[in-house]
Formats: structure tokens, C-alpha cells, sequence
């Protein structure tokens, strides 16, 4: 673009994927403190695990200045609802097609197989689209499994997972696990 005296500038655009998930975590938070205030269900957001090696002590309070994450975190949320253990996580994709395989990673796989072999909820909350959708453990791992694809296809999930509608609660998907406990 030129500005005037002949003023050459360019702009380039970065694109950030770190933090593209916090709307849909902040809108399932929000449902879950409402569950928690109105006593349906307790499912708290989990920590991720940090050892800390250097702290800053500023303005009367201490700030992590160097740290790194202990293990690999599993799932996001866990909690319980109506006597079920259940654990979940959010993703969030931009692909209008598809959701790629590569954003669960393998240790969380295994740890979706596992909670779900032990008898507890487990499944995904899948952001694509602008649609919101809980996608099952169980299919999950059945996809996974039986297709030799690297994503789930957009219509995959609109066929095999449950679109959860957004409220003033946040994005209320107790009503959808009440459908995958029979209640």
C-alpha cells in the first residue's frame, strides 16, 4: 500500500492458534457453575499439572517466571453427575470439512479408552462450524478404530454426535448426558 511521499508499507497477518479454544472453555465453565450453584452436577475444569522452577515476588505476590508442565494432561473437565464419574474435553477446529484426528492426542486416546472401560462418561465437546456437538467416547474410539481416515467428517458428526444448543447457562450439555445415561 502506498501512503503519501511515496511510502511503501506492508502488512502481514499472524495467525495465532493458541488460545482458540478458551471461548467454547469459558462457555462450558459458564454451564458448569451453573450446575454447581443449582446443585445438578459438580464437573470442575482440571489444572494442568506445572513444576515451577522460578518465581518473581512483585506488588506484595509472586509470579511464575519459569516452569514446565509435569505429565501430559489428560482431559480438561471431570466431575461427577447423578452418582457417574464423567470426563471430557474441549476441541475446537476451524476446518469446515472435517475434524482432525491429530487434536486428541494419543495419550488422550488412551485415556478416553480407559475411562470408558472402567463404566465412566467420557466424550468430546466438538466446536466446528459454529455448531457445538458432544461426540461419545465410545464412537469416538469406534471411528477411530474402524476408519483409517486422520478426521472425522463434518457429517459424520452431524449423523453420530448430538448438537448442543447454546442458553443462558453456556453451552448446557447436561441435557445430552442425561440422554447417554438413560435418564
Amino acid at each position: 500500500m502506498l501512503y503519501p511521499n511515496n511510502i511503501k508499507k506492508s502488512y502481514s497477518k499472524t495467525i495465532d492458534y493458541s488460545n482458540r479454544g478458551m471461548d467454547l472453555e469459558y462457555l462450558i465453565e459458564q454451564a458448569n457453575e451453573y450446575y454447581i450453584e443449582n446443585d445438578i452436577a459438580y464437573i470442575y475444569k482440571k489444572p494442568t499439572p506445572i513444576g515451577v522452577v522460578k518465581v518473581i515476588y512483585e506488588n506484595g505476590g509472586k509470579r511464575i517466571h519459569d516452569g514446565y508442565y509435569k505429565t501430559p494432561s489428560t482431559l480438561d473437565f471431570n466431575g461427577l453427575y447423578k452418582g457417574f464419574y464423567i470426563e471430557f474435553d474441549a476441541k475446537v477446529t476451524q476446518n469446515k470439512t472435517s475434524f482432525p484426528l491429530s487434536n486428541v492426542h494419543p495419550h488422550q486416546i488412551n485415556h478416553i479408552r480407559n475411562i470408558n472401560k472402567h463404566g465412566g462418561i467420557v466424550f468430546l465437546i466438538i466446536m466446528m462450524n459454529s455448531k457445538y456437538f458432544l461426540l461419545n467416547g465410545k464412537d469416538f474410539l469406534d471411528f477411530i478404530e474402524k476408519e483409517t481416515r486422520k478426521s472425522i467428517p463434518f457429517e459424520y458428526l452431524l449423523k453420530n454426535a448430538h448438537e448442543i444448543k447454546l442458553s443462558l447457562k453456556g453451552l448446557d450439555y447436561i441435557k445430552i448426558v442425561d440422554q447417554l445415561i438413560g435418564g
